[in-house]
């Protein structure tokens, strides 16, 4: 299995119930093929560096997940058809990458427990 990162952004007229279900959508494409998450961000509605389709914003989510490769072809074909998708990358994960996303994680982990 190798490490895994995507990132994709919908379209900013969607309601919150309807970005959640997409979300939910794409990991249960993941997990349908075996793929486990390891981590998973929403960064929020965020400005664009230029207009895509005419829009300036979209909703940014992260995914961090262990899979086969073969999972990554049925994870992008579901980006390209699902009309909300505005744009999306996948990347695989490298040994130095992979640190780094652990030191992150932990990171974000220390500033949600002081912030509660």
């Amino acid at each position: 299995m190798n490490h895994y990162e995507t990132v994709f952004i919908l379209t900013p007229v969607l309601s919150d119930e309807q970005t959640k279900e997409t979300v939910a959508k794409f990991k249960k494409i993941l997990t349908d093929k075996g793929a486990e998450i390891v981590n998973e961000e929403a960064w929020g509605l965020k400005k664009m560096a230029y207009a895509i389709d005419k829009k300036s914003t979209g909703f940014y989510f992260l995914m961090e997940f262990m899979a086969e490769p073969e999972v990554i072809a049925t994870l992008e074909t579901g980006y390209r058809r699902d009309e909300k998708v505005i744009r999306f990358l996948t990347v695989k994960l490298d040994k130095y990458a992979s640190q780094y996303a652990e030191k992150r994680r932990a990171k974000l982990g220390k500033k949600a427990e002081e912030e509660a």
